[in-house]
């Protein structure tokens, strides 16, 4: 039996957090041949989606993807997008909730991530390895949106 992904268990869970706490949540979405949004909306293939209560009717968040109906430019649409054209879930206010990665190989993915590093070589924040040494920029500050395999 394979494990169920926990992405739609996060969408849900960051939708009821920002209901809970009068943010707005913000869906990224990858545009795809599965994926039915207003293509006039679609720029570099991708769009952000307003998840909220008051901007959607119907919406249902399940293990095969987000659905929903809600007005672009005054006209009603009915919006679905598969689990997996998901990039990321997040509130509007605060920036904070997750970007998600789709990885091919997930234990690769994980052993590269847990690799021990050289001494005196410290990760970007992109994950390439550079010298810790003669750098006087400073240190960029971690991102909020955490990636989820």
């Amino acid at each position: 039996m394979s494990e169920q992904s926990a992405k739609p268990y996060l969408i849900r869970a960051i939708c009821e957090w920002c209901a809970d706490n009068g943010l707005t949540p913000y869906l990224a979405v990858k545009v795809d041949s599965r994926t039915r949004v207003p293509m006039a909306f679609v720029k570099n293939g991708e769009i952000v989606l307003n998840v909220s209560a008051t901007a959607t009717r119907r919406l249902t968040i399940d293990n095969d993807g987000v659905r929903f109906n809600a007005r672009f430019s005054g006209a009603s649409q009915e919006v679905s997008v598969p689990t997996g054209a998901v990039t990321g879930i997040f509130a509007k206010e605060t920036g904070y909730g997750f970007a998600f990665a789709s990885a091919q190989d997930p234990a690769a993915t994980l052993a590269a991530a847990t690799a021990p590093q050289e001494h005196g070589v410290e990760p970007d924040m992109d994950g390439a390895a550079r010298s810790g040494k003669g750098d006087d920029k400073p240190k960029p500050r971690p991102p909020h949106l955490q990636v989820i395999k």
